[in-house]
């Protein structure tokens, strides 16, 4: 049973920056690429980043590229997303998700949740203007 738990969420002030984790377990973490989405109160699910298994390669939605990081570290079975400058545009439960194929390759199609076959909980992120 894969599971994947991510925390790090909370309340920040705009150009204030917090550090999402997901911690996996279940699988060999390290053989699969992972995603970040966020779904905001009455929207669609969104595509956020990506990260390759090994962690070389990398994809993001252009509004946070340049503001957030995602990494991973595959010791750890976790992957991060280290978000600076965040804005109240920003606001949305995130969740991360791990790829159904291992050892795909970074590309546009990371942003298409249907190659993500296990989601995590999510967690809240709250930016105040």
């Amino acid at each position: 049973q894969v599971q994947l738990v991510e925390s790090g969420g909370g309340l920040v002030q705009s150009g204030g920056s917090l550090r999402l984790s997901c911690a996996a377990s279940g699988r060999t973490f390290s053989n699969y690429a992972m995603g970040w989405f966020r779904q905001a109160p009455g929207k669609e699910r969104e595509f956020v980043a990506a990260i390759s298994w090994s962690g070389a390669g990398t994809y993001y939605l252009d509004s946070v590229k340049g503001r957030w990081t995602i990494s991973r570290d595959n010791a750890k079975n976790t992957v991060y997303l280290q978000m600076n400058s965040l804005k109240p545009e920003d606001t949305a439960v995130y969740y991360c998700a791990t790829d159904s194929r291992p050892g795909r390759t970074i590309s546009r199609l990371s942003r298409d949740q249907t190659i993500y076959n296990y989601w995590g909980q999510g967690t809240q992120v709250t930016v105040s203007s």
